[in-house]
């Protein structure tokens, strides 16, 4: 009876952290600027990681999520998705576990990721009606 191939599985937490490292070296090869990753484990179901970093222009912005890709692509033989390489505003890979943003610095300051997906790291807001 011929072996067959087991379905894919979820990655397991050593593979996660590998996609991770080598999506923050890739960013760092590319000389993304402010790279921050946000840890989402336990805290929301879409994947463990949440990278966000700027491009000096769309020219860069679009030439590191193709270098992402291929990278992802080569290491690891999964799919990865892309959203708004056409404008290289915001471009948004989705690598399963992690979801990468890459965005030129005033789109970046302008939706401000960050401060939304800080889990309590961030000030709480200002209590109303009290007094």
């Amino acid at each position: 009876m011929p072996t067959t191939t087991p379905a894919p599985q979820a990655a397991d937490a050593q593979e996660v952290e590998a996609l991770h490292q080598l999506i923050m070296q890739s960013l760092d090869d590319d000389q993304a600027v402010e790279t921050v990753s946000i840890p989402l484990a336990g805290k929301s179901s879409i994947a463990d990681h949440m990278v966000i970093a700027s491009g000096r222009s769309t020219r860069q912005v679009a030439s590191m999520a193709m270098k992402l890709a291929e990278r992802i692509k080569a290491e690891f033989r999964r799919p990865v998705r892309i959203e708004g390489l056409p404008t290289a505003d915001w471009v948004l890979i989705d690598a399963g576990d992690v979801i990468v943003h890459l965005f030129r610095p005033e789109v970046r300051s302008f939706y401000n990721l960050e401060r939304m997906w800080a889990f309590g790291d961030a000030p709480p807001p200002p209590a109303m009606g009290q007094g």
